[in-house]
């Protein structure tokens, strides 16, 4: 077997001696406080049972897509599930995507184009990064849900299209933009409004239906990315927006055009989990109690400085540095609780954390337990 080339070698090196080499982990029976899976649909063995029945009930019996869905592997699930998706997010259309960072990519290197202008949150996910890398447009980030920041470079670039994009639950801080006042400075601007819902399907709105949605502002925004492999526990994503911007993607967004379908399995999966979403309140509300519950307890043991603020499933303590964090990680997962550390460079350096995530299937004991361990170990 060739060996890997030397600066290739020295890289992974220094991610060693860094403390910061990433390694694949193992399935463990520990207390999840780590996974996505905020209402515990990955396993719903209801959503399991539909799933294979409406397979069966459309004679559905293939294990593959066959092809791209502009060629063999637009099967008929894609439809009704897309017609479903849209009727219950309120929009004009959705298009389905293999995953949460095809949508962005695909969206992001198709739909600006060059003299155009994309202004992003600097807490933006890796994968609309990497689209704003390959779109022909420029990009500037502004600081974290500054909308001052923001507006600063809206107005010197008041004759360009542009685009203004953020997350509804950033996903290592938890926190929320003011996404009312976005929306009236992007028309205030005329700029077009692209919000990444990943984090929040399945958690926010009455129906798990999103911010954006929940404030009634799904007329506003141009361009939606829902992700269904965080709060629905399957797989694959969603855009939502205009016919016109389906039909643009449809012919030019390349990590949409040159990929083999999801199976019908796997859309029939997202369907199921949508119809499942709109009837789980009790998992929907629990999910709340629980969060509710866990900013009770970091409160009474006064930890609320340690935690940026956040009122959504996700909770980041701030723990600069790598093995520091990593220690502290270490002793809660030898007590039982799968908490996970995120190490620089995934955040940067010295906003290194641990990162919590809440379900609707944690109990109040178990979080009261792991938030007295978190305070043990801190001191």
């Amino acid at each position: 077997m060739k060996k890997l080339p030397e600066i290739l070698f020295n890289k992974l090196n220094v991610r060693l001696q860094n403390n910061a080499l990433r390694k694949l982990p193992q399935e463990t029976d520990l207390v999840d406080f780590s996974s996505n899976d905020y209402l515990g649909f990955s396993n719903s063995k209801l959503i399991f049972d539909t799933t294979h029945q409406y397979l069966l009930e459309h004679n559905q019996i293939q294990n593959g897509a066959t092809g791209s869905r502009l060629l063999s592997g637009n099967h008929s699930i894609y439809k009704t599930a897309e017609d479903y998706i849209t009727q219950f997010h309120q929009a004009q259309s959705a298009l389905i995507f293999n995953s949460g960072y095809d949508a962005n990519v695909g969206f992001f290197s198709a739909v600006p184009q060059k003299g155009d202008l994309i202004l992003y949150d600097e807490l933006c996910h890796a994968s609309i990064r990497d689209g704003i890398q390959l779109s022909n447009a420029k990009a500037y980030k502004f600081q974290h849900n500054d909308l001052e920041d923001l507006e600063r470079l809206l107005v010197r670039n008041s004759e360009k299209t542009i685009y203004i994009v953020t997350e509804s639950v950033f996903s290592m801080d938890g926190d929320t933009p003011n996404l009312e006042e976005l929306v009236q400075l992007a028309e205030k601007h005329d700029a077009y409004m692209v919000v990444d819902e990943a984090h929040a399907l399945g958690v926010l709105g009455d129906k798990g239906e999103g911010l954006v949605q929940s404030l009634h502002l799904q007329d506003s925004v141009f361009a939606r990315i829902m992700t269904f492999g965080k709060g629905l526990g399957c797989h694959g994503a969603a855009i939502l927006g205009s016919e016109e911007l389906k039909s643009y993607l449809v012919n030019f967004a390349r990590s949409f055009i040159y990929t083999t379908g999801l199976s019908p399995h796997s859309v029939a999966t997202i369907l199921m989990a949508y119809q499942q979403l709109e009837k789980a309140t009790y998992s929907q509300q629990q999910l709340k109690n629980n969060i509710a519950h866990f900013n009770q307890e970091k409160n009474r043991l006064s930890l609320k400085p340690l935690f940026v603020f956040s009122k959504s499933a996700i909770q980041s303590a701030i723990i600069p540095g790598n093995e520091k964090v990593k220690s502290i990680a270490h002793q809660l997962q030898s007590k039982g609780f799968d908490v996970k550390p995120i190490l620089s460079p995934t955040v940067p350096e010295g906003q290194e954390r641990l990162r919590f995530c809440l379900h609707s299937y944690n109990s109040e004991n178990e979080i009261t337990q792991l938030v007295q361990l978190l305070s043990n170990c801190i001191i």
